[in-house]
């Protein structure tokens, strides 16, 4: 009965978002019609059938490999932090899932005795959480967020940061743009620091979400309304077509520095005690995996990559971080498997020395 509501509620979004134009006469503005219909129709249906949906949700977070998967053993006991954790989800998970942030939360609360913990939850509540997670403008975000940590009164000595997937990137925006209260150390796992040039795989026979956003991506990515209304446009990073991505992308251009360059994101990023970047070596979600470690595809083309300390950012030091890589602030991990998976020996080996 559910998947055949959900099948239904699918083919009126495809009906409603595939109008009947001619291929010759469509425009940008059909993008955006089509983009419209999608997103009034992907958004409810995530709302209306929550209680239900739990294969569902499921999925979404296989879909874009969000939700850490955790192998989870009797682990160490380490002595009291000092400072709190910032944690912040990836696409398709929220704050709060039982199965994924809620059990790295719960995790650390063990391994690390009265540490305080906060799961950020973008809206109010976890359903339009996860919905923000797709459709709400990056930049808002961030602002969001930043409000937040600055009236939690449990966080104005500083916090350590740790964000998954795109949570990886946009809490490095929180650091560059919000210096108060104070971020120590900053763990990015599995994040698209140099954004993505592809989607990720689509299993089950659910896949016409990512089917979805692959196509608005691809045929109009940098069209205004799509930067405003799709997050993962925000950090599609289009080599082939570098200057238009400098133009027109909302975030990652701008955090990345690559419009102009903002002494004071330099500034407060330069203050990090540690910015750690853990990359998966069997990742079959982020594309490219370099990206991870701050890496991405050579300008100009989509076959060859480069590394962070061939690219303009650190040959120029935009960001500052060559600064900090010769100050020892970066810190490369990498691990085996796929996007987000790890084992709690692992993360209490070479995580749990940063939340200190």
């Amino acid at each position: 009965m559910r998947r055949s509501v959900l099948y239904a509620h699918r083919r009126i979004c495809e009906d409603a978002a595939a109008p009947s134009i001619p291929r010759s006469y469509r425009s940008g503005s059909e993008v955006e019609s089509r983009t419209c219909h999608m997103i009034a129709c992907v958004a409810p249906v995530l709302s209306s059938y929550w209680p239900l949906m739990m294969p569902l949700s499921a999925w979404l977070l296989l879909l874009v490999g969000a939700a850490p998967l955790v192998s989870v053993s009797v682990g160490s006991r380490a002595p009291n932090a000092s400072l709190p954790l910032v944690l912040w989800h990836g696409m398709g998970d929220s704050c709060c899932n039982p199965l994924s942030m809620g059990s790295i939360k719960k995790m650390v609360e063990e391994d690390v005795p009265g540490i305080y913990v906060l799961s950020l939850m973008i809206g109010k509540s976890v359903v339009q959480d996860t919905e923000n997670g797709f459709f709400m403008d990056v930049n808002e975000q961030v602002s969001f967020a930043c409000n937040q940590l600055s009236k939690d009164p449990e966080l104005q000595s500083g916090y350590n940061a740790m964000g998954f997937s795109q949570g990886g990137q946009f809490l490095r925006a929180v650091a560059q743009r919000c210096p108060s209260p104070p971020m120590r150390n900053l763990i990015s796992v599995g994040g698209q620091q140099q954004g993505v040039y592809g989607l990720p795989r689509c299993p089950g026979e659910s896949s016409h979400i990512c089917d979805w956003i692959r196509k608005m991506l691809n045929s109009g990515a940098y069209s205004d309304f799509v930067q405003k209304h799709l997050v993962q446009a925000q950090y599609w990073h289009d080599p082939l077509n570098g200057d238009l991505y400098k133009e027109k992308s909302l975030f990652l251009a701008d955090i990345n520095q690559e419009r102009g360059i903002n002494e004071t994101y330099k500034k407060n990023l330069m203050s990090l005690n540690k910015f750690v970047m853990v990359k998966f070596l069997q990742d079959s979600v982020v594309d490219p995996v370099d990206t991870e470690w701050f890496g991405f595809l050579k300008p100009g083309q989509a076959e060859e990559t480069e590394t962070l300390q061939d690219s303009v950012i650190y040959k120029e030091d935009r960001l500052g971080l060559a600064e900090m890589d010769k100050a020892g602030k970066l810190v490369f991990l990498a691990t085996e498997g796929d996007h987000l998976q790890f084992t709690r020996a692992w993360f209490d080996e070479n995580l749990l020395p940063y939340l200190h």
